[in-house]
């Protein structure tokens, strides 16, 4: 039996009233108004609407040790970055991972595996593999269907996993960037009910006019929240809150709980704020999440003042996770799964053997995860050439040996050195940017030599994180994690990077669905257009 007194935040009712809350057996057992409470108050846990775990470089026992200290209880967690690597085997890991612990991840069937045909990925999802994981009782929905193309042109495969979906009464995720007018109307009518790839204020208020949920995403990378919270104002029940993508060191500072603070400051009402941060991801995908109702299990947080949200405690189905400053989750021993078998590269190997006089740069903007495009002429001009910030940039086929896909990126502004990751969306092969070729083949060697990791040159020293973990996770303690990662951060901002992220931007620049110019490891690929462009014309 447990008993909790504060001021309860009732979502359903809005309102604030003194309470005594009583717990057994993980259920609210009863909710008892009192004259008076601790100035203290007892709300619905924050629930996560759409994230990739593996992109905070934890397995999930990991990332629910930290995310518990935010408040959050729960996360709608798509696996397929794990899934580009590892296949089935890979989804089957996060869920067994994840029941370790006392915390409450729900998992969807990845729906594109690969992302597109145009990179080589470990593992390939036909119906065969969609219909065996949403055959799942504890597979929840289908996961973002990157294909847009795919679900306006009628292709047979993306149509049967969307009908096997529906037919199942599983939801469906969308992803469509910048997808406006009559391609969107056709995306939406396929029954993708929800988006959280907005950027524009216009887009997603076009989208809730078809009937699509937005999910507010505030990442490591991309951030969306400022041109999208005035949504609340006008359609408070299509939205939801999501990371999408955190680093570690960004869990540690915050995560849900971030956004409700700031959605308050901005004046929005605290009750459209939180029926966002906690109720509509529950209702929207039918979670086992309790919403502080008698009968409902125990998940629920307490928080100081209704303006920072700090977190005094958590609590998943009545037992304690976090409380005075600490994480009561302990570290579980987790099995290591990876799929890497390429050999160490050569300076050569970063050559680019080709002539012309313009060449094609993938322009990275801090904050987003869509490019611009910029032709620039080479005429008496050394590239790459740092002090323009144009810097070369690599994709390595992490599953066979081949030879690296080489191009032009601006945005980075390294001065010196190189970084390199095996966590590059969605296919996950070895993606660099470096100022040199010397730079770059230490840099993406170092990734080879730990089968996957992080890593940094500056010239001088080099600097790795290993991630063992399908070359995508560590199963180390995540706060270690998350401060050694915090020193590759800050390796990386030494050598000139002005990104509010490198790491997380640089992974994102394989990622082929998402427009305009990203580099896989079979070439430079328009996302506009579908198709590869050369480096050089």
């Amino acid at each position: 039996m447990l008993n909790v007194r504060g001021q309860l935040v009732d979502i359903f009712s809005r309102s604030i009233y003194p309470a005594e809350v009583i717990v057994k057996n993980g259920k609210i057992q009863g909710i008892n108004s009192i004259d008076v409470a601790p100035e203290v108050y007892i709300m619905p846990g924050f629930v996560d609407a759409h994230v990739h775990i593996e992109s905070s470089l934890l397995i999930p026992s990991e990332f629910a040790r930290l995310a518990v200290c935010q408040g959050t209880v729960a996360t709608v967690s798509d696996p397929h970055e794990i899934a580009n690597v590892c296949g089935i085997q890979g989804v089957e890991f996060m869920i067994e991972n994840g029941n370790s612990v006392p915390f409450k991840f729900f998992f969807g069937a990845p729906s594109c595996v690969p992302a597109t045909p145009f990179e080589t990925a470990g593992a390939f999802f036909g119906l065969k593999e969609t219909s065996q994981l949403l055959s799942r009782n504890d597979v929840l929905y289908l996961a973002e269907m990157m294909n847009w193309p795919g679900v306006i042109h009628n292709d047979p495969e993306v149509g049967a996993k969307l009908d096997l979906a529906r037919k199942m009464g599983k939801p469906i995720d969308g992803h469509a960037p910048g997808l406006m007018g009559e391609d969107a109307k056709r995306y939406a009518e396929a029954g993708i009910s929800t988006d959280h790839e907005c950027f524009t204020y216009e887009e997603a208020e076009h989208k809730i006019h078809l009937g699509m949920k937005i999910a507010i995403r505030e990442g490591s990378a991309a951030k969306n929240f400022e041109a999208l919270i005035d949504l609340m104002d006008i359609y408070p029940d299509q939205l939801m809150f999501c990371s999408d993508d955190k680093h570690p060191d960004s869990l540690l500072e915050g995560h849900i709980n971030q956004l409700v603070s700031r959605a308050v400051a901005k004046g929005k009402d605290l009750f459209d704020v939180l029926r966002a941060a906690c109720l509509q991801p529950v209702v929207h995908y039918g979670l086992d999440v309790g919403l502080m109702r008698i009968g409902d299990e125990a998940d629920f947080v307490m928080v100081r003042d209704l303006k920072a949200f700090e977190v005094v405690a958590t609590f998943v189905r009545g037992k304690e996770v976090y409380s005075q400053g600490e994480s009561h989750i302990n570290s579980e021993n987790s099995k290591i799964i990876n799929k890497f078998a390429t050999g160490k590269l050569r300076k050569s190997d970063f050559s680019l053997n080709k002539t012309g006089e313009t060449i094609n740069v993938i322009v990275a903007k801090d904050g987003q995860l869509i490019t611009d495009r910029e032709r620039v002429a080479i005429e008496n001009t050394a590239i790459p050439s740092p002090e323009k910030d144009i810097l070369k940039i690599t994709v390595v086929n992490r599953y066979r040996p081949s030879t690296p896909a080489i191009a032009f990126i601006k945005g980075f502004g390294f001065k010196k050195g190189a970084i390199a990751s095996s966590v590059a969306h969605d296919s996950h092969n070895i993606i660099a940017v470096g100022t040199n070729d010397e730079a770059l083949v230490e840099a993406v060697n170092a990734v080879i030599e730990t089968k996957g990791g992080l890593s940094a040159f500056d010239g001088e020293t080099l600097e790795v994180l290993p991630l063992p973990v399908a070359g995508l996770m560590s199963a180390d303690d995540g706060y270690q994690v998350a401060y050694a990662y915090k020193n590759l951060d800050s390796i990386a901002k030494q050598m000139g990077s002005t990104l509010s992220s490198p790491y997380m931007t640089l992974s994102f620049m394989a990622l082929l669905v998402i427009p305009e110019l990203k580099l896989s490891d079979k070439g430079l690929f328009d996302g506009k257009t579908f198709t590869f462009v050369p480096e050089m014309e």
